[in-house]
């Protein structure tokens, strides 16, 4: 963005000299007194001579009762000499301070980098991809916890200030922040790409249980992260083992519709999916039955869980609202598998309300997160 606007300035600087080349006193356009010292700065910033071309700029500009298009060509020419210094000299114009920014950081000046900040600002130029570019500063620098901070701090330059700020968070080992601007960024730009930063920085959260490593595969699957037929099969199996069967028969049939789960052994797979749906059907009632005598909600939990994954969302809901309120020791889980049913049912306010109270491990909150920004994207 920088460069672009540089460039759009030289291409008016070019139209300027045009008209300064044409300008005699004749014509009254441009005085002597004003035209020969800017045509002498123009020759003198082709010569590298920026110091004495700017001293012609303000000799031209010192010339009493300047015209409007004297006082354009002027600017043009001292904005002129000011890009072609590098911002050098004559930094009193955005286009001059744009030009020091960006000669400082093409010229790996990173320190001074960092400082134009304060004169982008003056100027009111100081934008989402300037700010961006700081944030690039402080990592070449090996700032790492100078850049994750300014890039949290500025967070709202857009998606890729939160990237870069994630990398520096990783590359400063702090796994927390590296987290919390991950989650910025899918809720901004909800990329399979992005969205695999982020279950990525999930997985390495020590301590998760069977259920949140469920959880992180499920988002996988629903945010276009699988790898290929084995992360088809581990979330079946996985599924499976949570008795799960009718959410792991539509892992397989999206498996098999990828063409990944085409073998022997996916065969055998879609086998045991479906004998443990047709038992998880026949003994449902039963099973409900017994959860709702149950001094502890746990099973009314699960089945309601298992009411989401046969697509039952209204059922699943008040099932595990009755679970809930009967009293479960994962509470976090309890109340993500809420919100999830919630989602199915099209009660987004609800789902992510839920969510909003998994509060007991820090683990539960980060899939909590991760499930309010899949839902509030959907």
């Amino acid at each position: 963005m920088i460069a672009k606007k540089l460039r759009a300035a030289a291409t008016a600087l070019v139209v300027g000299m045009a008209a300064l080349a044409a300008a005699t006193p004749a014509d009254a356009a441009v005085r002597s007194a004003v035209g020969k010292p800017l045509q002498e700065a123009q020759a003198l910033a082709g010569q590298g001579n920026y110091q004495a071309a700017m001293s012609k700029v303000k000799q031209a500009e010192a010339v009493g009762g300047l015209s409007a298009e004297e006082a354009k060509i002027v600017k043009q020419m001292k904005d002129y000499v000011s890009v072609r210094s590098g911002g050098s000299v004559g930094v009193d114009s955005a286009v001059g301070a744009q030009a020091k920014f960006d000669t400082d950081y093409r010229s790996g000046k990173y320190r001074e980098v960092i400082n134009d900040e304060e004169l982008l600002r003056k100027y009111n130029v100081l934008n989402g991809n300037a700010q961006v570019v700081i944030a690039q500063a402080y990592y070449q620098l090996g700032d790492y916890k100078g850049c994750m901070a300014y890039a949290n701090a500025h967070s709202g330059a857009g998606a890729d200030m939160l990237k870069r700020g994630g990398l520096c968070a990783y590359k400063s080992g702090d796994d927390a922040q590296a987290l919390d601007l991950a989650l910025k960024l899918v809720a901004i730009s909800p990329t399979p790409e992005n969205w695999a930063q982020l279950l990525g920085q999930a997985e390495r959260a020590k301590g998760l249980s069977d259920a949140q490593t469920l959880d992180i595969y499920r988002l996988k699957f629903l945010t276009g992260n699988m790898k290929g037929a084995d992360d088809y099969f581990t979330l079946a199996q996985l599924l499976l083992a949570a008795r799960l069967p009718f959410e792991a028969g539509a892992v397989v049939e999206k498996g098999q519709a990828a063409k990944l789960l085409v073998d022997q052994r996916a065969q055998r797979l879609v086998g045991l999916v479906k004998q443990n749906q047709t038992t998880d059907t026949a003994g449902f009632a039963k099973s409900l039955a017994a959860a709702q005598k149950a001094s502890n909600g746990e099973e009314l939990v699960k089945l309601g869980e298992d009411l989401t994954g046969q697509g039952k969302y209204a059922d699943a809901v008040s099932t595990i609202q009755s679970g809930i309120a009967k009293g479960v020791k994962d509470t976090d889980n309890a109340q993500i598998r809420l919100a999830v049913a919630q989602f199915g049912a099209k009660q987004k306010p609800q789902a992510v309300s839920s969510l909003e109270k998994v509060k007991a491990t820090p683990n539960g909150k980060i899939l909590a997160k991760a499930w309010a920004a899949y839902i509030r994207g959907h």
